[in-house]
């Protein structure tokens, strides 16, 4: 089976941001993850059998750790590939991640790397796919829409991909 790991985005930010890439479907074609908004904590990957110890671990975290604050405030890109709202992280927030990551990373199928372990750059992605032919227009189009929000890293969700799109297995929430 395959999963992933992450922080949805809710509220005004998260609406936000389904909103913008709805729009930057339909008017220039370009796609983006069938997740709602959300940052990644885990990139996607794949176990066959139960992952019982994982969710065990993400419930005692969620059971002791505190929510904490983050910003999205405006755009960011990698190259001509991904366009993204960038996700200025708090000190508790990235302390509370960095926490996460080590207690993830003793779960044996969990190993992460440098797009997704401590050193991430923290991003919700606005369009990802097919869209260097385009790009110039997806990053003005970006750029002529506000983006400043207040959010907070509430919440850590396991989707997992079935019947060709990605559902919620589980999700837990930080006090």
């Amino acid at each position: 089976m395959r999963y992933v790991i992450v922080c949805v985005v809710q509220g005004e930010a998260g609406e936000f941001n389904n909103q913008m890439r709805k729009e930057v479907w339909e008017k220039l074609k370009a796609k983006s993850s069938k997740l709602p908004a959300h940052f990644t904590i885990k990139a996607p990957f794949e176990y066959d059998g139960k992952i019982t110890e994982l969710e065990n671990t993400l419930e005692n975290f969620c059971r002791y750790e505190k929510a904490a604050p983050f910003k999205l405030d405006g755009y960011g890109h990698f190259g001509n590939r991904v366009v993204y709202m960038h996700v200025d992280m708090s000190m508790e927030g990235q302390v509370l991640h960095d926490r996460l990551i080590d207690v993830m990373s003793k779960v044996p199928y969990i190993d992460f790397d440098k797009k997704d372990g401590k050193d991430k750059t923290f991003h919700v992605t606005v369009a990802s796919k097919g869209i260097q032919p385009i790009f110039d227009q997806l990053w003005q189009y970006a750029n002529s829409r506000p983006c400043h929000f207040s959010c907070m890293f509430d919440n850590i969700t396991i989707y997992k991909w079935q019947d060709h799109t990605w559902q919620v297995h589980k999700s837990y929430h930080l006090n």
